[in-house]
C-alpha cells in the first residue's frame, strides 16, 4: 500500500473532488485488495481528521453509484472491469445463486451460462458490461480446473432408474446412477458418488457410487457421511494398520540408558473419563532446596513413526484426529493412539519431556528438555482430581493440591500479562446404544482442567522459545510455531457495539493487553447470565483463527510472543514436527528447509479447520435429533444471528441454534439493517435485534440439512420493540402486499 502525500502538507484538507480522485486511484492501483476507511484515508495521505469523515462519506456515495465495490461490511474494492475475460472460483449454490468469485467479489453466473462447472472449479469467465441498474452477470467460458469432490446423500433406486438425491448444499440437482455403478447400493442407503459427466443440454448430471456407508438414519452411516462431506477419512487403509501391527512395543536397555529415567518419580496423567490415547503425563517431586521439579512428559511417537513410513504418511495426510460427538477417529491407527504410544498407568513407556524447576510463587527457575522414560502411577479422570482437589483427599492428594497452586499462580500470571480468559461452556449429548441423543449436558472447565492446561502452555512455550529465542545479531532454525494474530480492528468495534447495548464496555482502541483486560472483565461479569453463551462465542469471532506457520509473529489470545504445539503428537501431526526438529537440532543439525516445512503446516492449518467443521456438523446433527423429539414444545432463548432470511435463537436450556424465518413473521415487512445486527419493521417499526431474548416453538427439524426451525412466541426482552408483537406460523408473504414482491427475498436463501 503506498502513502500519496505529494503537494500535500501533513494534516492539510483536500478537497471532497480530489479526493474522490485519490480514493478511486488508490482502489484501481491496489485492486486486488479490499480496505476499510483507514486503511484508504492513510493509503491516500487524507490525514485531516474532517477528510477521515468524508472519506467515510465518499466511500457511501461510490458504492451506491455502483463506482465501487463494498466486498464485505465496511471493505472496499475497485470494481472489476466489465466486458472483459477473467478467472475466478466457481461457486455453486443449491438455491440457483451461483457465482464466480472474482477477487474477493462474487458476481453471479446463471445456470445456462454455467457450463455445469462445479462449487470451487477454477473457470474462466466472461463479465457482462455494465448496465444501469442491474446487477452484472458472468458466463462461464472455459473450466480450467475441475475440484476432485463427492457428493453425498440417499440413493432412490426404482426398476428403470437410480438416483443419489444429494444432502449438498453446493448441488441442487440429483446425480443419475447407472444400475451397473451402484456398487450394491439399494434405495435407502446412504451413499457417496461421484459426477462423470454432464452433458451441457441435460438438467442432470450422471455419476458412480463411490461408497455406500449404510442406511440412511442409522448413527454409524450419518457420522460417516459428515466426515465424507468435508473430505475426511471415515476408514485405515489395511495397510497402515498392518504396518502398525509389526511395530515392536518392547523397551531395550540400551533405550533406557540413553534416556533420563522417571520410573521412580510419581507420575500421572489427568485426562477425560471417555479418554483412551494417554499423550500428556506429570511427575512431582520436591527438591533438596524445597523447589518442586514438575516434568511435563509427553508421548514419544516419532520413536515409533519414521519419516516417510506407511504410517507417517497417514498421519501427515490425516494431520490430526477427528472428534465428533460419538466417536474420535484418530491420526494414528488405534494400536499406537491407543496402545504402544498411550501413557498408560503401570507400564514403561519412552516420552519426550520438559522438565521444570519452580519455586513457591510458580516462577521457573531452570528448564531443560529431553527424551525420558516414566512410569504413571495412576490415571486420574477429570472428575477424580477435582474431588481430590475440592476435598484434599485422595490417592496422592498432596502432589494434585501442590501442581494447582502452582497451576493457579502461573495461570494469573499470564492473564495480569494480557492473556484471554475464554471458558466457554461446550455442549455433550448423552446418547443411547444405537447413538440417538436422550440428554444434553454442558462440559465445563474446572481446576482440574486448568490444571493440566497451564503446565501444557507451559511446556509449549518452552519449547518455542528453546528455538526461536536466539542471541542478537543470530538467526533461529526453521521451526512450527502456533500463531495468532491481532484482531481486526473493525471487529473488535463491532463486538464492542454489541456488548455496549448489554451495559457491558470494551476498551476497543486500547493497547493489546488494555483490549484483553477489558474482554476479560466482560467475560468474567457475564458469567450465568442469559447473554453469557452469546457474548462470548461473538468474542471468539472477533479474534483472527490461530495457525501453524514457521513465521514467528506470536500469539495474541496468550499473550506470548513464543508458542507452539508440542503436547499431542498422537492427535496432531505439527506436533510430531515439533517433536523431530527438537530431536535434529539438539544432535546439531543445520536448519530445515523452511519453504517445504511450511507447505506442512499450511495444510495441517486447513486440516484442522476441515476437522472443527466437521465436529460442529456432528453437534448440529445431534442437536436437531435431539429436537425432532420435542417438536410443539417451547423455549426461552436469545437471538444469536440476525440475517436477511430471519434470525437465529440459541436455546437457554440446550445450547440448540435455530431459525426463525423471515417469511414466517406475519405483521409485516422486515429489513435487515446489517450495521446495527437487526430485523426492523417497514410499517409498525417492531425491531428483532441480536442478543433480544425470545419465547420460541420447535416447528421444523430438518436432518438431512442440519437445520431446525423456530415459530416465534413471545418477545421477552427488548425494551425497545414498539407496538404490536407477531405471531407464530403465519407467512410474511410479498405478494401480499403490492409492489413490496420484488424486493423481498425471503426463502431465497437458507443456512445450513
Amino acid at each position: 500500500m503506498s502513502k500519496d502525500t505529494a503537494g500535500k502538507t501533513p494534516g492539510a484538507r483536500m478537497r471532497k473532488k480530489e479526493l474522490m480522485e485519490k480514493i478511486l486511484e488508490f482502489l484501481k492501483k491496489e485492486n486486488r485488495q479490499a480496505f476499510n476507511y483507514k486503511q484508504i484515508a492513510y493509503g491516500i495521505g487524507a490525514n485531516h481528521p474532517a477528510n477521515r469523515i468524508d472519506v467515510i462519506n465518499l466511500l457511501d456515495e461510490l458504492t451506491a453509484a455502483d463506482e465501487i465495490a463494498e466486498v464485505s461490511m465496511g471493505r472496499y474494492k475497485a470494481k472489476i472491469k466489465r466486458g472483459t475475460e477473467n478467472v475466478g472460483i466457481f461457486v455453486r449454490r443449491s438455491n440457483g445463486r451461483n457465482a464466480v468469485l472474482i477477487d474477493d467479489e462474487q458476481i453471479l453466473v446463471a445456470e445456462r451460462n454455467s457450463m455445469h462447472a462445479l462449487n470451487g472449479d477454477k473457470v474462466r469467465v466472461e463479465v457482462s458490461a455494465n448496465r444501469k441498474g442491474q446487477e452484472p452477470e458472468a458466463k462461464v467460458i472455459e473450466i480450467l480446473e475441475v475440484k476432485d469432490q463427492v457428493f453425498i446423500g440417499t440413493l432412490k433406486v426404482d426398476k428403470n432408474y437410480a438416483a443419489l438425491v444429494t444432502d449438498s448444499k453446493f448441488l441442487a440437482a440429483d446425480i443419475i446412477i447407472p444400475r451397473s455403478k451402484l456398487k450394491g447400493g439399494k434405495s435407502g442407503d446412504k451413499a457417496i458418488a461421484r459426477i462423470t459427466v454432464w452433458p451441457d443440454e441435460e438438467m442432470n448430471p450422471k455419476g458412480e457410487v463411490v461408497d455406500i456407508l449404510g442406511r440412511k438414519g442409522e448413527n454409524t452411516a450419518e457420522m460417516h457421511a459428515i466426515l465424507a462431506e468435508f473430505g475426511l477419512p471415515y476408514k485405515y487403509p489395511e495397510n497402515v494398520e498392518k504396518a502398525a501391527q509389526r511395530i515392536d512395543a518392547g523397551i531395550t536397555d540400551e533405550e533406557v540408558a540413553r534416556r533420563e529415567d522417571f520410573r521412580g518419580v510419581t507420575t500421572f496423567t489427568i485426562d477425560p473419563r471417555d479418554a483412551k490415547d494417554f499423550d500428556d503425563a506429570l511427575s512431582i517431586r520436591q527438591l533438596a532446596n524445597g523447589n518442586w521439579e514438575v516434568g511435563v512428559h509427553i508421548a514419544d511417537v516419532t520413536h515409533y513413526v519414521h519419516p516417510g513410513s506407511v504410517i507417517d504418511k497417514e498421519a501427515q495426510a490425516r494431520a490430526t484426529s477427528v472428534y465428533l460427538v460419538d466417536r474420535t477417529i484418530p491420526m494414528l491407527p488405534e494400536r499406537l493412539s491407543n496402545g504402544i504410544c498411550s501413557l498408560r498407568p503401570d507400564e514403561e513407556k519412552l516420552t519426550f519431556s520438559a522438565i521444570f524447576e519452580l519455586d513457591a510463587k510458580a516462577n521457573v527457575v531452570n528448564h531443560r528438555i529431553g527424551r525420558t522414560v516414566i512410569r504413571s502411577d495412576r490415571r486420574f479422570t477429570y472428575e477424580e482430581a477435582q474431588k481430590i482437589i475440592e476435598t484434599g483427599e485422595g490417592d496422592f492428594a498432596r502432589e494434585v493440591n501442590t501442581l494447582n497452586s502452582l497451576a493457579a499462580q502461573l495461570r494469573k500470571r499470564r492473564y495480569d500479562n494480557g492473556a484471554l480468559e475464554f471458558d466457554r461452556a461446550e455442549v455433550r449429548f448423552e446418547i443411547d446404544k444405537d447413538g440417538h441423543p436422550i440428554d444434553v449436558y454442558f462440559k465445563e472447565s474446572k481446576e482440574a482442567n486448568k490444571l493440566i492446561e497451564e503446565f501444557m502452555l507451559l511446556a509449549n512455550l518452552t519449547v518455542a522459545e528453546s528455538i526461536g529465542k536466539v542471541a542478537s545479531g543470530k538467526k533461529p532454525k526453521s521451526f512450527v510455531y502456533r500463531v495468532h494474530d491481532n484482531p481486526d480492528p473493525e471487529k473488535i468495534t463491532n463486538f464492542s457495539m454489541i456488548a455496549s447495548r448489554f451495559g457491558y464496555k470494551i476498551n476497543a482502541d486500547g493497547k493489546a493487553r488494555e483490549v484483553n483486560k477489558s474482554l476479560n472483565r466482560l467475560l468474567r461479569d457475564v458469567k450465568g447470565k442469559g447473554e453469557e453463551n452469546m457474548l462470548a462465542m461473538l468474542a471468539i469471532r472477533s479474534m483472527a483463527k490461530a495457525v501453524y506457520t514457521t513465521d514467528n509473529i506470536g500469539h495474541y489470545g496468550l499473550a506470548l510472543e513464543y508458542y507452539t504445539h508440542f503436547t499431542s503428537p498422537i492427535r496432531r501431526y505439527p506436533d510430531m514436527m515439533v517433536h523431530r526438529l527438537l530431536a535434529k537440532y539438539a544432535d546439531g543439525a543445520r536448519s530445515v528447509d523452511k519453504l517445504k516445512l511450511e507447505e506442512q503446516c499450511q495444510h495441517s492449518s486447513d486440516m484442522e479447520q476441515l476437522a472443527a467443521n466437521a465436529e460442529r456438523a456432528s453437534i448440529r446433527y445431534k442437536q436437531v435429533e435431539y429436537m425432532r423429539d420435542r417438536l410443539g414444545e417451547v423455549y426461552s432463548g436469545v437471538i444469536s444471528g440476525v440475517t436477511e432470511w430471519g434470525f437465529y435463537v440459541e436455546l437457554d436450556e440446550s445450547m440448540c441454534e435455530g431459525l426463525v424465518p423471515v417469511r414466517d413473521l406475519a405483521d409485516d415487512f422486515y429489513d435487515l439493517d446489517e450495521k446495527n445486527y437487526r430485523l426492523v419493521g417497514r410499517s409498525h417499526h417492531n425491531m428483532y435485534t441480536l442478543g433480544d431474548r425470545v419465547k420460541v416453538q420447535v416447528a421444523r427439524a430438518d436432518l438431512d440439512r442440519k437445520q431446525l426451525d423456530f415459530a416465534l412466541i413471545t418477545d421477552e426482552g427488548n425494551p425497545n420493540k414498539p407496538l404490536t408483537q407477531p405471531k407464530a406460523g403465519a407467512r410474511n408473504n410479498p405478494r401480499d402486499r403490492k409492489g413490496k414482491g420484488k424486493q423481498r427475498q425471503h426463502g431465497k436463501k437458507k443456512k445450513n
